[in-house]
């Protein structure tokens, strides 16, 4: 899913829109939600952390999220927040690229909310990222990408919308992305076990939920992989047909089309 979208959704998506609604211009006090009762500030005080925290993901400065949710955590220890905080530190340091930092704080959110859809996919993908064909104990790890992956797609498949006021249509394409996403981790755990028709498999099934061009262009390499270098191909011309394609994107497109022809 794109990501304008998940970083506009997110804080709804964890209960959190009333706070958002109050982000611009500051309101005197919380307003009171719609639907289902979700966290809230006990002061004033609090909500102007929470708010900082808010502006500075949707500006996307990393190292503002981290210091904005630690000094929430820190100031607001009975926060009903702290899950949230949580994640979007996660989800920072995995931004910076600090994938140990990331499951540490993916876990921590999780230990909250062993429901929280959000905290399994990252722990799904943090995971599939960190485990190599070789390791000792590379199926006990990928036994945990397939739960978590498995977990956050039966997790948000019923979870109800946050707020009225999002659109039908934007909440469905946001669990969309987190199926995709989940997909695309169970696929990346059948690629390491370099089994290439069962990845291609839950990559197609990522890109008919979420038609990334990341995820076919994944699609099409375990297709190459397997052989099957007709279909990659022709989802390689797929892929380059679009005007707007990344370019790092298009030259992996590339290079698996070329080795569709190799001899």
């Amino acid at each position: 899913m794109k990501k304008s979208i998940l970083t506009g959704i997110l804080a709804l998506a964890a209960g959190a829109s009333g706070m958002m609604a109050q982000a611009t211009p500051p309101p005197a006090a919380p307003a009171a939600p719609a639907g289902p009762k979700g966290p809230a500030p006990k002061s004033q005080a609090e909500l102007t952390a929470i708010q900082a925290m808010f502006a500075a993901q949707q500006q996307n400065n990393l190292d503002g999220v981290i210091k904005a949710a630690d000094e929430l955590m820190t100031k607001f220890a009975d926060t009903e927040f702290k899950e949230l905080a949580l994640y979007l530190e996660a989800e920072a340091y995995g931004q910076k690229g600090d994938n140990t930092k990331a499951q540490l704080y993916s876990e921590q959110a999780l230990a909250i909310n062993p429901k929280s859809f959000q905290a399994n996919i990252m722990l799904a993908e943090l995971l599939g990222k960190q485990t190599r064909e070789n390791d000792l104990d590379r199926e006990e790890k990928l036994g945990k990408v397939e739960k978590y992956a498995k977990d956050a797609m039966e997790y948000v498949k019923d979870a109800p919308k946050p707020n009225p006021q999002v659109p039908d249509e934007q909440w469905n394409e946001f669990k969309n992305g987190i199926v995709a996403r989940g997909h695309v981790a169970l696929g990346t755990a059948q690629l390491i076990r370099k089994k290439y028709d069962a990845a291609a498999a839950e990559f197609k099934l990522a890109v008919d939920k979420d038609p990334q061009p990341a995820f076919m262009v994944r699609q099409a390499s375990a297709l190459q992989s397997a052989g099957k270098n007709e279909e990659a191909s022709a989802l390689c011309d797929k892929i380059l047909a679009d005007p707007t394609l990344h370019p790092q994107i298009k030259q992996v497109a590339q290079q698996i089309k070329a080795a569709t022809v190799k001899k």
